[in-house]
């Protein structure tokens, strides 16, 4: 999988890509990010990227040319989506990461300020949210499509198997998963319950399914 980021602040995730799961991934070649700076596709001396919205407002708007020539200028793989992050756009879920883990290459368009210019829609193949909230640009979101995408691609994760009892993995998507403990057994007066310890795992099976929530 291939992620290509179009933002104007492409180091703020750099911390975050490279730890953890998403460190190893990327040096075991499951996948690969690109930041791209959308400066670099603007024109001028300034390099502006961003104008005032006509018929007036507040706030700066993202000006069409330079997502224009970006988007251009990256190369798309057969099985490749643009999305924009947007609040206005449709909100993310598991069951949206499994259909985008399907696919070779995502590039994630992260706007700032007041928005887009409208006529991004001509470019993009969708637009997504995170939630019912604003934040001041889409990198953030941008960085939970790829960890929570990534999280499903083969040999990313340790144990695939895994997978299968994840909270919103599965059919019922809306499945909360099982408590989980580990030791010591007794903390405080603080109890594992003692199916867990039984080792009776047909008995331990049954516990957790009827724990989900």
């Amino acid at each position: 999988m291939r992620y290509d980021i179009i933002t104007i602040f492409p180091a703020i995730l750099d911390s975050y890509f490279n730890e953890s799961i998403l460190k190893r991934a990327q040096a075991a070649k499951k996948i690969t990010i690109k930041t791209h700076n959308l400066r670099d596709y603007a024109s001028g001396k300034h390099l502006k990227v961003d104008d005032t919205p006509y018929g007036g407002g507040p706030g700066m708007v993202f000006m069409i040319e330079p997502l224009y020539k970006a988007l251009k200028a990256i190369k798309r793989k057969k099985k490749s989506r643009v999305i924009l992050m947007d609040p206005a756009g449709q909100q993310f879920d598991q069951k949206m990461a499994a259909a985008l883990s399907k696919l070779d290459q995502i590039i994630l368009i992260c706007g700032r300020y007041e928005g887009v210019d409208a006529r991004i829609d001509k470019l993009i193949d969708g637009k997504i949210c995170i939630g019912p909230y604003v934040l001041s640009g889409g990198e953030l979101p941008a960085a939970i499509i790829v960890e929570a995408v990534s999280r499903l691609l083969p040999g990313v994760l340790g144990k695939m198997e895994s997978l299968q009892y994840e909270t919103f993995s599965g059919a019922k998507s809306d499945v909360v998963e099982h408590p989980q403990y580990t030791k010591p057994a007794d903390f405080k007066g603080w109890k594992v319950p003692k199916v867990l310890l039984s080792g009776n795992h047909a008995e331990i099976d049954k516990w957790r399914k009827a724990k989900k929530k």
